[in-house]
């Protein structure tokens, strides 16, 4: 028999906030946390503006020793930060360093999509280059290897289970979520901690800017940048930070007396191997619109339940193709469209971070029974006027929200869709 998974904890670390309560208010309230970066201006990027969440050296500080903050780059702060914050918030105490226990039915699929690359740039390459490598310290290889975070969160808190992490671009947050839910669903484990992580570094950034899709044309007024589904988006705004579910079988969470927020009703991956249009920086729009009816299959719903859809929606030139391909998997008019709205308005593209932030943002609005706002696309793209009427532009209220549809659809062809849904006992 399948087993059912339910979200008993998240925690988050965010551009426009730390802390889920924090988290929720700036949704509702459209708070934007994209800023200008000085650096970028000395560096001379043509984007000069990244979402970059404030204020977290100061809360590791408070959570981990100096040895630990020592071989922790900005991924790794960001990742050990939400995860400890969702273990806790799902009602477990931290483990001290000395208690022998091991929690083995517990694990962690936390990925990145460019993992250490800060500290490639800002430390192993100029050492190396200039003779001084046993002046590196003996914390490299833990900083910047692809499993370096999720190996740290296993040590933080004891966990015995399956400890990975995936990297599959801009579907990496959505796909780890996946994939632990089918872990757990098969029985493989109990809990699993879920989601991703991205630190915040010119070098992380500075390949998509010489692409030319970042936007340039708001580097003085950072917090209109953002503009997906908007005719005057001008690429994506960079984003860092990370978010991380504690996701459970419905039988362990109800033998604990355990709170949930949402059930993970199903979901799907695929690749479009690059076929059809798909390339390493294009979907295949025949993947994207299989991967949200294997989802909705999964779930076992019909698609007209979807009351949400919060798309990966970028602000490039793939934004209409995304709502059209929605329109198509969905079965949907414009006139029974349902709602759509991109958290990238407000906090920017967290890379392989990205599914894990808007996922915590789409388990808020169930919980909340509201949608955020959509930001900066009062100008709708022309393909996509047919549904403006479904799109927030400022919070909506939705007391009967019910189930919301999360995509990633990632550099490389790589597709990712999950489905949640309200809880109710």
């Amino acid at each position: 028999m399948t087993r059912r998974v339910v979200i008993t904890g998240m925690g988050i670390v965010a551009p426009n906030a730390i802390g889920l309560d924090a988290y929720e208010e700036a949704l509702r309230g459209g708070r934007s946390g994209i800023r200008h970066v000085p650096l970028l201006d000395e560096l001379k990027f043509g984007c000069r503006v990244a979402g970059v969440p404030q204020g977290v050296d100061e809360v590791a500080e408070s959570y981990f020793d100096e040895d630990e903050l020592l071989a922790m780059n900005s991924s790794h702060r960001f990742g050990c930060v939400a995860a400890v914050d969702a273990w806790t918030d799902a009602g477990f105490e931290r483990p001290s360093h000395e208690d022998e226990h091991v929690f083995w039915e517990a694990g962690a699929v936390i990925g990145t999509g460019i993992g250490g690359i800060d500290t490639i740039g800002e430390r192993i390459v100029p050492m190396v280059d200039s003779g001084r490598v046993r002046r590196l310290g003996s914390t490299m290889v833990e900083q910047v290897m692809g499993s370096g975070v999720s190996a740290r969160v296993s040590g933080l808190l004891a966990l015995g289970n399956q400890v990975t992490a995936n990297s599959s671009a801009c579907s990496t947050g959505t796909e780890a979520i996946i994939e632990g839910a089918l872990r757990i669903r098969s029985g493989l484990a109990d809990r699993m901690l879920c989601g991703g992580t991205e630190g915040a570094s010119h070098y992380i950034w500075a390949g998509f800017d010489s692409m030319r899709v970042l936007c340039r044309n708001h580097n003085d007024e950072p917090e209109k940048a953002s503009r997906p589904m908007s005719a005057s988006a001008g690429g994506f705004i960079p984003g860092s930070g990370a978010a991380v579910l504690h996701l459970e079988s419905l039988g362990s969470a109800l033998e604990r007396g355990a709170r949930i927020y949402a059930e993970v009703l199903g979901g799907a991956l695929n690749c479009g191997g690059h076929r059809s249009g798909g390339s390493m920086t294009a979907p295949n729009p025949v993947s994207v619109r299989r991967v949200i009816g294997q989802a909705i299959a999964d779930a076992g719903i019909e698609p007209d339940e979807v009351d949400l859809i919060n798309g990966h929606l970028t602000a490039t030139g793939a934004d209409p193709n995304e709502v059209a391909a929605w329109a198509d998997a969905l079965g949907a008019t414009p006139e029974s469209f349902p709602v759509i709205n991109s958290t990238k308005s407000m906090i920017g593209h967290g890379l392989g971070a990205a599914g894990a932030l808007e996922s915590v943002a789409c388990i808020l609005m169930l919980r909340g029974g509201f949608a955020h706002p959509s930001l900066n696309c009062e100008d709708v793209h022309p393909r996509i006027e047919g549904y403006a009427e479904s799109i927030p532009h400022k919070m909506k209220e939705m007391p009967e929200l019910r189930t919301i549809i999360k995509s990633g659809f990632g550099f490389g062809d790589v597709n990712a869709c999950v489905i949640y849904r309200r809880w109710t006992q």
